[in-house]
């Protein structure tokens, strides 16, 4: 039987969230001024507390997130009603509990007092909304009611974005689940079938314009594709297919941002045919999400520049035939990250774990792959190069870009961050849905797991947080089209890549033993989603350099 919810109100968590908003606003202005030197932040005063800043971008990211989702369940042009509101609604609730929880464990720390904490977020209205909508039956409500929709909510597309997203999951199913599992069990290579069948659907030209040979429109980008296409494509295999588009995402950015008109005419259309394939070398050895420390150097010398150093987790470098690689042309290891420039770089396209390549000239590069638990199929490598030339036409921007790679590189970074989170959102998509159907097909102790109020509980919060997460990413994809959302997008790759633990991890449990073993893809979805919160920038770093800074340097501007 299916449970009578209890009644509850938009304008209630309405007035929740804004009071949250205001004390959160309050706290980092606060914040602001104690962690700042002559009107700008200071990094070294925020390095002393930095729990407190990590929390504060966690914070900052439950709360948009919540915020959004209430503004999407009540637009009818999303096709949304009864379920997504429901959904909304409770999550709302566990957000403010979530984040008031957390302020009344430090409050001092966060430059408050029990009393002002309590008065703005413990108020009687308050607690009330947060208690009816944590009930048990509204939890039950909203899973039943999945169940007799046949869906997890509104995905809130287009009719255009929603037929592709149609296309791409029939792709996904018919083509990439069969290939899935033996690829991640064998450490295999993602099958050539996938690779030409995204090929043949211009699928390397999402993020590529028209007149380039892509399929985004010349007059305005279109991000939303993008992230159907990837979500689907994860949704079947991470490793096999959702993270295919990536790199060729972040290269044809920072070609479009700093590239010369000559670079652009010859590599886009290259890149969206699928004749090139993309590699992205960033991350060293010694050098993970600190890109201002990199140090493999860029010599110039006739004709181009000659390569040295090693670059590590450069996914898809094997296969790949174009690289992207940020170096160091200038000697002067003042300029930091101004001395920093993009090199594009050819080599052969090569199977297996291991390649070597020898130039006519003399120079080299060599790659191995790193053993990794999950992520499979892609393959990441640990790549050396010696004396490799790259010639001068090949510098990013020409003589005018020389020094400007950092730029170049975070433009594609953005895209890559939002990327990751609607690759969160397909893993944590297929764990649900695995999970629910898993629920009702198993048994204990004479009844299906699925009726028990524990399991409602999880998958109820599963659909609420894949739903919120999705909606928040398809929203940032719209700040981005506008050339805007820089910030936000590392906001919800932040947010996505650590929750897509929790979700799998549920799902995981929902299997009991058989969840542990690799007979259910389940295990799977598990692995693959602990690598989010590393690549693509490390949670810590995404939060503390980047979310939190950005914080605070808009409170001091305000």
């Amino acid at each position: 039987m299916t449970a009578t919810a209890v009644k509850l109100e938009k304008s209630q968590a309405e007035k929740a969230l804004n009071a949250q908003a205001a004390l959160l606003n309050e706290v980092t202005k606060r914040l602001a001024q104690k962690n700042s030197d002559n009107g700008k932040v200071s990094v070294s005063k925020m390095d002393k507390t930095q729990h407190v800043f990590y929390q504060l971008a966690w914070m900052t990211a439950q709360q948009r997130v919540a915020e959004n989702f209430i503004v999407y369940a009540w637009d009818a042009s999303k096709g949304t009603g009864e379920l997504e509101q429901k959904m909304a609604l409770t999550f709302a609730a566990e957000t403010v509990s979530n984040i008031r929880s957390e302020l009344a464990a430090r409050p001092a720390e966060y430059e408050l007092t029990y009393q002002e904490l309590f008065s703005k977020l413990f108020s009687d209205e308050i607690n009330s909304f947060v208690e009816a909508a944590s009930k048990m039956e509204n939890y039950e409500a909203i899973v039943d009611k999945i169940v007799d929709l046949g869906h997890f909510g509104a995905y809130g597309l287009s009719e255009d974005h929603e037929n592709f997203r149609g296309i791409f999951k029939d792709f996904a199913e018919n083509v990439v689940v069969p290939h899935a599992e033996h690829v991640h069990r064998h450490d295999d290579l993602i099958p050539q079938e996938i690779i030409n069948g995204l090929k043949d659907m211009g699928c390397f030209g999402l993020c590529i314009p028209e007149q380039f040979g892509g399929i985004q429109p010349d007059d305005r980008p279109d991000n939303i594709s993008m992230l159907v296409v990837t979500e689907e494509l994860s949704r079947g295999s991470l490793g096999a297919a959702g993270s295919l588009i990536t790199r060729p995402e972040i290269m044809s950015k920072a070609l479009l941002k700093g590239g010369t008109e000559e670079q652009k005419n010859k590599w886009l259309p290259l890149l969206a045919s699928g004749e090139k394939f993309a590699g992205i070398m960033v991350t060293e050895p010694n050098y993970g999400s600190d890109v201002a420390g990199v140090s493999v150097t860029a010599k110039e010398v006739e004709g181009g520049f000659v390569i040295n150093g090693v670059k590590t987790w450069c996914t898809f470098a094997g296969y790949a035939n174009l690289l992207l690689i940020l170096c160091r042309t200038e000697a002067d290891p003042s300029l930091k990250h101004r001395g920093l420039s993009i090199l594009l770089a050819e080599k052969p396209s090569f199977d297996g774990h291991e390649f070597s390549y020898k130039q006519e000239g003399g120079g080299s590069i060599q790659g191995k792959a790193i053993g990794t638990i999950g992520y499979r199929g892609m393959h990441s490598y640990e790549v050396s190069f010696e004396d490799y030339f790259v010639p001068k036409e090949n510098l990013l921007g020409g003589d005018a870009g020389r020094g400007k790679g950092f730029y170049f590189q975070m433009e594609g970074f953005a895209g890559g961050r939002i990327q990751t989170a609607a690759r969160a959102n397909g893993v944590m998509q297929a764990a649900l849905e695995a999970a629910l159907r898993y629920s009702q097909e198993r048994k204990v102790f004479a009844k299906p797991i699925y009726d028990y109020t524990l399991t409602k509980f999880k998958i109820a919060k599963m659909a609420m947080i894949v739903q919120a997460t999705r909606q928040y990413t398809n929203y940032v994809a719209t700040l981005l089209d506008d050339h805007k959302g820089q910030m936000e997008a590392t906001l919800v790759k932040l947010y996505a890549s650590k929750i897509a633990e929790w979700v799998t991890r549920e799902a995981m449990q929902i299997h009991g033993g058989m969840g542990y073993a690799e007979e259910y893809p389940v295990s799977r979805y598990f692995v693959d989603a602990r690598v989010f919160s590393i690549f693509e920038g490390a949670e810590e770093v995404m939060a503390l350099r980047v979310v939190a800074k950005d914080l605070l340097d808009q409170a001091l501007a305000s």
